[in-house]
Parts: C-alpha cells; sequence; structure tokens
C-alpha cells in the first residue's frame, strides 16, 4: 500500500518506497501561507512533488529515516496548539497522525510537534517499523501497528482507556467528529472525559457538512474553504489568510496559551469576527 497525502492546496501525492511516484491537479492555484514561506506565487502539480521530495529528503517523511525534531512552522498552527495544550496543562492527550504510523496517541508535546509540523492531510499510510519504534520511545501509542490505519474515534477510544480525561483529537471531516461526540457521551464513556476536536484540511467542504462541523468541533481552520468563511460565528480568531477559529470556550482557551509561547508582538484586539482581508484570502476559495 502507497502513502497519499494532500498537500499545496490539497493536490494529492503518492509516495511509494521513498519516491513520489504520482501527483494530482492542485485545488487552488494561490496560498498565501506558501506564498509568505517559499515565495510560491502559482501552486503546479510540479510544485507539489517538488514540494513533497523537500519533505522526504529533509525530514525523512514516509520514510525509515523520519525525523521528530522539528521546530515551529506555524506560530498558530494544530500541531503547534497542541503542543503548548499540552505543556501548559489544557489537556493531558493528543490523537493525530503520523506517516508510516496513522493514528498516535501521545502525551508528549515534542512528538506532537514532531510528528504534525510537516503534515498537511495524511489520506493513508503503511506501518514503517522504525518510524513506530520512533514513537513508541518518545511516548507514543499507535493505534494499529500492523496496518496504520487512520481511525481518529477509535484513537479517542484508546486514550480513554489509558486513563487520560482532556483529550484532544485532531479530525478533517464530519463523520469522524461525530463519532468522537457519540463516544464522549456515550454511555461507555468514563466520567469528566472530555473531547476537545480540531478540524482542519477542509478545503471544499461543502455547506452542509459546514454547518454540522462547526457545531462539533472547538478549533477550525479556515483552509481555503469559502463556506467556513461564509457560516463561521467565532469567539476568537487568530490570522486572516488562513484563519483559526475558536469556537468554544476550550477552543478560545486553547489559542490564548499558545499565543502566551509566541515570543513575537501580539496585537489584541475586540472586533466583529471573521476579519477576512479580500486580497490575502486563498485563490480561489473553494465551496
Amino acid at each position: 500500500m502507497p502513502h497519499i497525502m494532500e498537500i499545496l492546496g490539497k493536490t494529492k501525492v503518492v509516495v511509494k518506497d521513498g519516491k513520489v511516484v504520482e501527483v494530482g491537479e492542485p485545488q487552488i492555484t494561490w496560498c498565501p501561507l506558501w506564498n509568505k514561506v517559499s515565495g510560491v506565487e502559482d501552486i503546479t502539480n510540479d510544485m507539489a512533488r517538488q514540494n513533497m521530495e523537500q519533505r522526504i529528503k529533509e525530514f525523512g517523511m514516509f520514510t525509515p529515516q523520519r525525523r521528530f525534531d522539528l521546530g515551529v512552522f506555524a506560530s498558530f498552527g494544530i500541531s503547534e496548539i497542541l503542543m503548548s495544550a499540552l505543556r501548559r496543562g489544557l489537556i493531558d492527550s493528543t490523537v493525530t497522525v503520523c506517516d508510516g504510523a496513522g493514528t498516535v496517541i501521545t502525551s508528549n508535546p515534542d512528538l506532537v510537534q514532531g510528528m504534525s509540523a510537516q503534515i498537511s492531510g495524511l489520506v493513508e499510510t503503511e506501518p514503517i517499523p522504525e518510524v513506530i519504534d520512533a514513537i513508541h520511545n518518545m511516548g507514543g501509542s499507535i493505534l494499529d501497528p500492523e496496518t496504520a490505519r487512520i481511525d481518529q474515534a477509535a484513537g479517542f477510544t484508546m486514550a480513554v482507556e489509558q486513563g487520560h480525561r482532556r483529550i484532544a483529537v485532531s479530525v478533517v471531516d464530519v463523520a469522524s467528529a461525530l463519532r468522537v461526540r457519540a463516544i464522549e457521551a456515550g454511555e461507555g464513556a468514563r466520567a469528566g472525559t472530555e473531547a476537545i476536536l480540531m478540524a482542519a484540511h477542509l478545503t471544499g467542504i461543502d455547506p452542509e457538512d459546514t454547518q454540522k462541523l462547526l457545531k462539533l468541533v472547538d478549533v477550525v481552520t479556515g483552509c481555503a474553504s469559502g463556506n467556513i468563511r461564509k457560516l463561521v460565528k467565532p469567539l476568537i480568531q487568530v490570522g486572516t489568510a488562513i484563519p483559526l477559529f475558536g469556537l468554544t470556550d476550550q477552543g478560545k482557551a486553547l489559542l490564548i496559551e499558545r499565543a502566551k509561547e509566541i515570543e513575537s508582538p501580539l496585537l489584541v484586539h475586540t472586533i466583529d469576527l471573521p476579519v477576512l482581508p479580500e486580497d490575502k484570502q486563498p485563490k480561489p476559495l473553494k465551496d
């Protein structure tokens, strides 16, 4: 089974044996984040290929040489928020994903950042023994080491069984969010167990699913979604180009705690949200 990840405008990239073997077409042509980071003006499938090859070369993605000493990539990325939340005691465990391992449960902030800093939308992956061993050695638990499957609801159940109570879970669709909330509210749930849902990789989400998702999650990224921008009613927003929205008190608290670890100056201001300068949004926004 190959590894499949969506990057740079949600471009599908397939990797096998450490080599890029297939690249799809990007859904957007201009991303303000990548433009700021690398000066990229036009996202193409060749650009996506080069970017994935760079991640493989520099970080060992999808290979036994996978690195987990990655630093901060985005001030308010999902992985950075989870890293800070673990450090500062707002949550006691996370359920995220990693290439070569699938769904991973951990309370190690450095591992969360190391796994997720360079992952955008991991669609599927296959087990890489060296990656699984490295995650275990850093205090991570893999949901299914035999298949490296991605199942965030099952990962949440595993975290609960390990005794964790405030568990942040990354999700990329409504179905996963619904399953986690059902487990959280179910008769078998342990008293005091709380799921904090972090939704990302949502370019192209339709209006109906957008409305459902916004009622289920605590933090959501705007990605290149026009529907999220139209329908979101946040308590807090960070960023204006690829904005991140806190929708609940829990989500608001996580973003504020992350802000405490940002070394550069911050502007805190009360204003009607969302704030979305037209010239800073990805192009085209996908509905």
